[in-house]
């Protein structure tokens, strides 16, 4: 199976249509609650009908988008008591995949890490976009879970950031700090890089803890 991130590989149409919408439900560009068109994201992707209904089945199963008889289909609703369910799975996995990571990442992985890093230190610097930011901190966590080399703990973690990075879209203007929140991934990079599971596990279980106190402090 090939990891869902992995920039290089032949990608077939609905698995790119399925990464664009995914993406822009993420991101909160297809608001909470809105309805979702087959026919206007085939038109606005570029992308037949077909690929975008398989894409749409797909983040059904994803928790992305809901489906109601006699009424359509919809971009799932962003509900803020989700963040203790959410945040309960991912203090027990965002560890494991750190340490695991540290342990297994390849040459090209940590080449990867690096550049991620170079990237997140530039960024503190330039004072980039929320958006900007949000889409690194996707970024990073992604190249994180691939470097783990388990498809089905990656595969579980993306599905479980995207949906904390939608409570977190929702809350990004009454969050001062994302900039230095994602700044910390910068210790976690180096660490998993220089292959030490245990530090790594530490720091990936502090910033899901960091992550939930301030989505909390800003409700």
């Amino acid at each position: 199976m090939n990891g869902p991130e992995s920039p290089a590989e032949e990608l077939s149409l609905a698995e790119r249509a399925y990464r664009a919408i995914r993406d822009r439900l993420v991101m909160l560009d297809i608001r909470p609650g809105a309805p979702i068109n087959e026919e206007q994201l085939s038109q606005s992707l570029g992308f037949g009908r077909t690929p975008v209904r398989e894409a749409l089945k797909r983040l059904q199963y994803e928790r992305l988008i809901a489906t109601f008889p006699r009424r359509g289909t919809f971009a799932t609703e962003v509900n803020i008591t989700d963040l203790a369910h959410l945040s309960e799975v991912r203090r027990q996995l965002e560890p494991m995949a750190a340490a695991q990571a540290a342990r297994r990442a390849t040459a090209e992985d940590r080449s990867r890490l690096t550049a991620l890093l170079h990237e997140l230190e530039s960024a503190s610097e330039q004072g980039r976009s929320p958006d900007d930011l949000m889409r690194l901190d996707l970024a990073v966590h992604r190249a994180i879970y691939a470097a783990t080399h388990n498809p089905y703990l990656e595969d579980t973690l993306v599905r479980y950031d995207n949906l904390a990075t939608r409570v977190w879209c929702l809350f990004v203007d009454r969050l001062p700090g994302m900039a230095g929140h994602i700044g910390e991934h910068g210790p976690l990079l180096r660490t998993i890089a220089a292959g030490d599971p245990d530090k790594a596990a530490e720091l990936a279980h502090a910033h899901v803890q960091g992550f939930e106190r301030a989505i909390r402090e800003a409700i």
